[in-house]
Parts: structure tokens; sequence; C-alpha cells
């Protein structure tokens, strides 16, 4: 598929407007038209849960075609940090290995391009669909669901803003990202629509947090699917935190975490519930289920579970079964020091040095209640890959125990976080000790001795080809690196700090072809916008078609 391109037959901002083209409204995926919304029974309500539960479960992109990186929010994580470095995108089967090697098909007249906005567009959608049905003042009834849509319209521009822009807001405030569509935009308008600059972008997206603030005071929410005042909170600390607003990206990231505790080692280490079950630090979820398209078709091979984990033993799932994994970069891992209980997430690269026994004997330390068939699990997976063990990743586990890992509809009916307090708190740390770098630093090390009780200070800060930002804020984008490894964070941050990314070095886990080393964050980071926006919409301009270097860096010495 990925080499086959495809006629773009509708605008993506058409899709946005509340009277374009059909919207589903619930996950069944019932079509009706936005004249027909306001006159259906419960039709607001139906809208207001479209906005959440159309997250994952779906194939929203193309549904009878099962793609597998067609599997909701949680696969965009993979899609961007595939480009940088901190996650090898490695295998002879690897499903999002286009992003990884940039490939030509990330260009506007290709599939591949077109799939985040196919998905962007309809989640905005549904979003103004609320929104508009509310009108600016909402009824008490409808000031909840306002609400809910407000707070994801402005995480899904956050998303595409930082996405598609030119270049991050730290470097030029000017900069283009996507053009802007509300419900109060015409049809008209979408045929002279300019992009916003990242300045008159970022208003906007605080504009609806602060609405959305407003209107979710005191809700009560069923579960973490739904966005409550705290994600609203936790949204105004990721905004500010991008447009450097020191004071208020500390301000909110605090007010985020009072009512959550951050994960122990027990819980970040589970191998029952690891990183597939909410618990205190989750703020913002998803959660596949067994009836699901994702699950039920395709043998659960298309889904998020399929791609991040390693012990099925059913025969299905790409990571354990056909060769596609998504290891930890190895100059990562092994900066993670012995003492760091985070470290016990990623297999170690010393595994791949011992004979075919004593790394099965080994792996009991990783595997699901040490038993070797799981070990034997791994290794299989890694065969499959046509690689060894080292850096295999089990931060992400199967559900259902030991029917998870026997029958994969189980097992890969996982949740996903979108945000945990861990975020916020390194948040409000980066905020502080770029106000008082002293008060900063001693957040960091507060935070850090919770994962490694032997942490000192000033051991992780390589700056990876940008000596502009202080050793202090390397420190913290390291602790994000280790502590949302595979969370969608990666690339946002390279972005942002403006860091390059480094593949080629000593003893490297990135594949031969694709190790390549930039001084600033690459370019192919910035996503072409596709060529049905660009023939109707006069105003809108493109980012650069990504265009990767020609051969392998030289190898960097750390």
């Amino acid at each position: 598929m990925k080499h086959i391109a495809v006629k773009l037959i509708a605008s993506f901002w058409a899709c946005a407007l509340l009277s374009g083209c059909i919207e589903e409204v619930d996950p069944q995926g019932r079509t009706i038209t936005g004249k027909q919304l306001g006159e259906a029974p419960n039709a607001f309500e139906k809208a207001v849960d479209a906005t959440t539960s159309t997250l994952v479960g779906q194939f929203y992109y193309r549904p009878t075609a099962t793609f597998v990186f067609d599997a909701g929010y949680p696969c965009f994580f993979l899609e961007r940090d595939a480009m940088g470095q901190d996650i090898a995108v490695v295998g002879k089967n690897n499903q999002y290995d286009s992003w990884y090697s940039v490939s030509e098909v990330l260009g506007p007249g290709y599939a591949v391009c077109q799939l985040p906005w196919t998905y962007y567009s309809k989640w905005l959608k549904n979003c103004n669909i609320v929104i508009g049905m509310a009108g600016e003042n909402p009824e008490p009834a409808r000031r909840t669901g306002a609400g809910i849509a407000r707070a994801m319209r402005a995480m899904f521009y956050m998303d595409i803003a930082r996405m598609y822009a030119a270049e991050p807001y730290s470097l030029n405030k000017k900069a283009e990202t996507t053009p802007l569509v509300t419900e109060k935009t015409t049809n008209e308008d979408l045929y002279n629509n300019p992009r916003k600059s990242n300045e008159e972008m970022w208003a906007f997206i605080l504009s609806d947090l602060d609405k959305a603030e407003e209107l979710l005071k005191g809700y009560v929410r069923p579960d973490i699917r739904t966005p409550d005042v705290s994600v609203v909170y936790g949204l105004k600390a990721r905004a500010y935190l991008e447009t450097q607003d020191w004071a208020n990206a500390e301000k909110y990231a605090k007010l985020a975490q009072e009512k959550y505790t951050m994960m122990d080692e027990a819980a970040y280490t589970s191998k029952e519930l690891g990183f597939n079950s909410p618990n205190k630090a989750w703020m913002f979820g998803v959660k596949y289920n067994e009836e699901d398209p994702n699950i039920r078709l395709n043998d659960a091979d298309s889904s998020w579970g399929s791609v991040m984990l390693n012990e099925s033993l059913s025969g299905c799932g790409y990571a354990s079964n056909y060769g596609g994994l998504m290891n930890i970069d190895r100059h990562l891992f092994e900066t993670i020091p012995t003492t760091d209980w985070r470290r016990k997430v990623f297999v170690d690269f010393a595994l791949d040095d011992l004979s075919e026994d004593a790394q099965r004997e080994a792996l009991r330390t990783y595997a699901y209640k040490e038993d070797v068939k799981y070990c034997k699990q791994i290794m299989a997976s890694a065969a499959a890959a046509q690689l060894n063990v080292g850096g295999i990743q089990l931060k992400f586990r199967n559900a259902g125990g030991v029917a998870g890992r026997e029958n994969q509809h189980v097992g890969f009916a996982v949740w996903a976080p979108l945000m945990r307090v861990e975020e916020m708190k390194l948040i409000e740390i980066e905020a502080v000790g770029m106000q008082d770098e002293g008060k900063g630093i001693a957040l960091l090390t507060e935070f850090a001795k919770t994962r490694d009780p032997n942490f000192v200070y000033g051991k992780h800060n390589e700056a990876y080809g940008n000596t502009a930002t202080s050793a202090f804020q390397n420190e913290v984008w390291w602790q994000r690196r280790v502590e949302l490894w595979g969370e969608g964070f990666a690339t946002f941050d390279i972005k942002r700090l403006n860091k390059g990314i480094i593949r080629n070095y000593p003893r490297t886990n990135h594949t031969a072809g694709y190790r390549w080393n930039t001084t600033a964050y690459p370019k192919w980071m910035n996503l072409c916008i596709i060529e049905t926006e660009l023939r109707y919409n006069r105003a809108c301009t493109n980012n650069d078609i990504p265009m990767h270097p020609q051969k392998d860096s030289e190898e960097h010495q750390f």
C-alpha cells in the first residue's frame, strides 16, 4: 500500500465544517446530515459522545482496508516518533517504516500523507458540530458537552499545529501552521483560508481551553475517556510549555496534578497491568474493546496492541510474531543507570552476548510470571524481525493475564494513556527551572529520585546539536524521553527544543540505510498538507516535501 498514490476527492477542511460533509456521530458509524443531526433524538448527547468515542476502535481512515496504522489516536504517537531516534522502528515487516525511512509517500500526493488529515478532519468536525449546536452561551443542559468539545478541539488543533508548523513556536512565532476551521467557518471561506501563524493558532487554542475550563467546572466524569477540568489544566500546561510562557505553564501543571499520584516502581514495571490499564497517575486515556473493528477484524493485527505487545502466543501480532518491533534507541537505553527502575521495561542489550540457553533464562526477569514460554516468545519476536532481543520494550503489556497472551482479541483490548501526572510534573519542573534554575534543579532531583534513588544531577544533558538550550533543560528533556517513551512526545520535544537526531553511533541498533544524524530538528518532521487542500484553498501554502539523506551519517561519538 505504501507506494500507491491516491486521488484525494474531498477537502480536509470541508469535512471540518458543521454544515459540510456527512459525519459519524456514534461508535457504530451511523452517518447523518447536519440538518438531520439537530432533529434526531438525543442528537446533542450522541454528538458529544463522538468527540471522544471515535479516538480508537474504528478504521477511521479507510474502513475496508484494515491498515495496521489505522487504529486511532495512539497510532499517531508512533507515526510521529518514528521520524526521530528514541524509537528504533526495526524488523523486516514493520508497518511504520514509511515514517522511519522518511519515504516519498510522506509527500502530498500519497495515502500516507492523507492519513492524519482524514483523522483530524473527522475529529474536528465532531467538535464543531457540538460547539455549533450548543452556541456561544450554552444552556445549562449543554454546558458540559460544549466544554468537552472545546477541550477536544483544542487538543486536536494543538497536535496539528505542531505536526504541520513550518517551524516551531520557539523558533518563529510567525511561522505557518494550518488553516483554522471552526463552527462559524462557511464553505466560501474554505476557498481562501490561509494557514494561521503559530501565534494566532496558539491564541485560538488557549481561547478554547479558557472556555472549556469555565464550562467543565464542577463536572464529574464517568471515567478517564472523557476530559474534565484537570485535563483542561493539563492541556493548558502543554500549550504554555510550547509557547514558553513559563509562569502559566507552572501554574496549570500544578493545578493539573492535584487529584493524581505518580506511578511507583510496582505500577510502572507491572507485568500484569503495565500501561494496559488506568491507575492513579493516568489523567486521560483511551480503551480498545474486544468488539471494536480494530480488535474484531483481521485477527486484531490492525491494532495498537499488535504493534506494541511482545508476549502474544497466539501466532498473531506484528510485534510478537510478524517481525515488526518498536525498540528503544540503544544509546538512550544505555544512558539509563542500572539503579533507575525504568530501565527494567526494556531488554538489556547485554543479553545479546549470551548463549541461547543463558539468554532464555535471563529473560525470565522480563517475562510474564517469569514463565519460560514467554521468554521463548520474546526470543521468537526478535527472530521474526531477524534481530536479537536487546532493546525490546516490555513497558506496554498484554491485557487479560494468561488469557490475553493466548488470545490476542483479549490481550490487545488495552487502554493507552493520553496524559499522565508525571508529564505534568515534568512540565512544572521545566517551567520553574526556566524562571529559577536552582529551584528547577531541586524539583528535578526530587522527581528523579523517585525513579532512581542514586540519581545525580548533571549526567544527562547531551545537547543533540543545539547548545542554546541550557544543561538544565537538557536534563528535563532526558527525563521526558525516558519517562514518557512510546507515549507520543518525542518528536514534539525535538521540534520544540530544536534538537538534532542521532541514529548512527558505535553499536547503534538503528537500521542501516536510515542511520542519519542532524544538528537541528529535521525538516521531515514538518508534515505536508494534502494536494486537494492546495487545489481548492487558494490561500494555502505547503511545507517542503520531506527529503532524507542519501547515505548513512558518520558515526557520532557521544
